[in-house]
């Protein structure tokens, strides 16, 4: 009998399985246990009694999502160069809302109190302008052994150029016993705060994902292969997650991106918008030939420099809740109703009013069809609901429950055209790719709104983000910043690559990948003179190819080169 593959996507509401054997799909729908994420997968499996049998297990997991959302990581220090230490606090000038007076930062992973300095300092080149202090370094590892830190991150001045100081600080913090995530291992890239931030946010939930995976590893078979889903698009194998946790952080919204690619292509489509709406959220993202990604995200308002699928999410799901504003005016999300207890017509004490409930009171949903027959819809509870937001209108329940779908699809659609219309591309262009649980009751007249041509729904649409775990590919990311003139780079170029290829190469081999079978991408991250911020284009061999692409790309993006 062929190997069992079993993909399982953990959402705020459900938890989904797909089996795949013998080229045949079955799938599987439970509530979610957000207390442990591993209790609902374990109970899905031993329900489908396949618990035995897994060969290999592909798992997207909200535990570091929900830690930095929630600020629920564990105690987390900073080692950094003398006169350093404030750069979280510091950040970029820029903010979120321009013109608001009132506005609020959000306050770093790491308190000042647990970040603290060793004396060393690199110049530009990597070279040593100020020595090594061994004694800073043991008042710093003590300091955060009095503070009772777990986890520590290391981020040194220029370590991308030259990693040594930084060594030096990672073999002492593990000898003492603290989880280390370090800047020349995680990211070894330009921009100070950026970089900083990335390895905090790894340090504050590798533990979490360390011991989340332990419990989950106790319930599968030993010779069950387990691979994590990351931000990517990919997977990557379960010890690599624990060391690098924060390529994690999006990871199901990201299989569900490389899901709707895969049936896409399997229908011809290579222009697609792909929109999941699950319980809580709504994740758009934008595939033109091939999934666009980003090196610029941010999570809880922290800033992520790896790379992940760019994805734009919005607070609009099945749970989210109905509600009016001090000015009496209606409005959907972003809170959700979530698994625990649900919209009201899930029966499960939940009383106010959802985009679930509207939807029931519609006849959009058919009550006892529900999670393939397994769970009820309680139409009296969601009538019940509505009719609380139709009274304040002056309305029927059924008039407030369209008002309720307009609003969530008013907001659906102003992120569809953030991913398309603000960067350049013409969603009538695109067809719509619908799933998520919820996906395909918006879909028609999300379309319709935009003027998209064509709709996709997936046979299976509720569970595509665990199918598109089982045919994500195993991919590794590595970059090294090389600040050089184009002019000049071809020779800097061409050898950092070699390197990164290496590594690439035996990384992969140590994960069981056959040689024929690994596949090497090549981009280069190119800017103007003078400009903040860059665009990745593919690099086939020669830096002059790469820069004729940016022009495109960047007149594509912005509107001039």
């Amino acid at each position: 009998m062929a190997d069992l593959l079993v993909g399982v996507d953990t959402g705020g509401t459900f938890t989904d399985i797909v089996l795949l054997q013998d080229g045949k799909f079955k799938v599987h729908k439970i509530l979610s246990t957000p207390d442990d994420p591993s209790r609902a997968i374990l109970q899905g499996l031993s329900q489908l009694d396949v618990l035995g049998d897994l060969s290999v297990l592909v798992h997207g997991s909200t535990v570091a999502t929900n830690a930095v959302l929630e600020r629920k990581g564990v105690r987390t220090g900073l080692i950094t160069t003398s006169g350093f230490r404030d750069v979280l606090e510091i950040g970029r000038q820029t903010r979120p809302k321009l013109y608001d007076l009132r506005v609020q930062k959000v306050p770093p992973l790491v308190p000042r109190a647990l970040r603290v300095e060793v004396i060393e300092r690199l110049n530009e080149r990597g070279e040593v302008i100020v020595a090594f202090d061994e004694d800073s370094l043991k008042a710093a590892i003590a300091a955060l052994q009095a503070a009772d830190v777990e986890a520590v991150a290391v981020s040194l001045l220029f370590s991308f150029t030259n990693p040594t100081h930084e060594r030096k600080v990672i073999e002492q913090a593990r000898a003492a016993g603290f989880y280390v995530s370090a800047s020349s291992e995680v990211l070894p890239e330009f921009r100070e705060y950026e970089r900083t931030s990335t390895v905090v946010l790894n340090a504050y939930v590798g533990p979490l994902i360390d011991r989340y995976l332990a419990r989950l590893e106790q319930g599968i078979p030993q010779q069950t292969a387990l691979r994590i889903m990351q931000s990517n698009g990919g997977s990557i194998s379960g010890v690599t997650a624990r060391r690098e946790a924060a390529r994690t952080l999006l990871s199901g919204p990201a299989a569900g991106v490389v899901g709707a690619a895969f049936v896409a292509e399997a229908s011809g489509i290579a222009q697609a918008i792909t929109i999941d709406i699950g319980g809580t959220s709504t994740d758009v993202a934008l595939i033109s030939g091939k999934i666009t990604e980003t090196t610029d995200g941010k999570i809880g308002g922290y800033p992520i420099k790896l790379p992940m699928i760019d994805i734009h999410t919005v607070g609009a799901g099945g749970g989210s809740i109905a509600w009016f504003d001090l000015g009496g005016a209606l409005r959907v999300g972003p809170v959700s109703a979530g698994a625990n207890p649900g919209p009201a017509a899930y029966g499960q004490g939940g009383s106010e009013a959802t985009v679930t409930d509207a939807n029931v009171v519609l006849g959009r949903l058919i009550p006892e069809a529900f999670l393939g027959g397994t769970m009820s819809l309680d139409t009296e509870r969601a009538r019940a609901a509505i009719n609380s937001i139709a009274e304040r209108l002056d309305s029927t329940p059924e008039e407030a429950a369209l008002g309720i779908i307009r609003i969530v699809n008013a907001n659906m659609e102003a992120a569809i055209r953030v991913i398309s219309v603000e960067r350049g591309s013409d969603p009538r262009n695109f067809a719509l790719v619908a799933f998520g649980g919820a996906g395909p009751l918006h879909a028609c007249e999300l379309a319709a709104a935009l003027r998209i041509p064509r709709v996709l729904v997936p046979t299976v649409p509720g569970v595509l983000s665990a199918l598109g775990m089982l045919v994500a590919d195993t991919l590794k990311d590595y970059v090294r910043t090389v600040m050089i003139p184009a002019e000049k780079a071809q020779e800097a170029v061409t050898s950092v690559l070699a390197e990164l290829e290496n590594q690439g190469r035996s990384d992969l081999l140590n994960e069981g990948i056959p040689a024929e079978r690994i596949v090497l991408e090549r981009y280069l991250d190119l800017r103007y003179v003078g400009q903040s911020y860059e665009l990745i284009v593919p690099f086939p061999q020669d830096v002059a190819q790469a820069v004729n692409s940016f022009h495109v790309a960047h007149e594509q993006r912005f509107g001039y080169n």
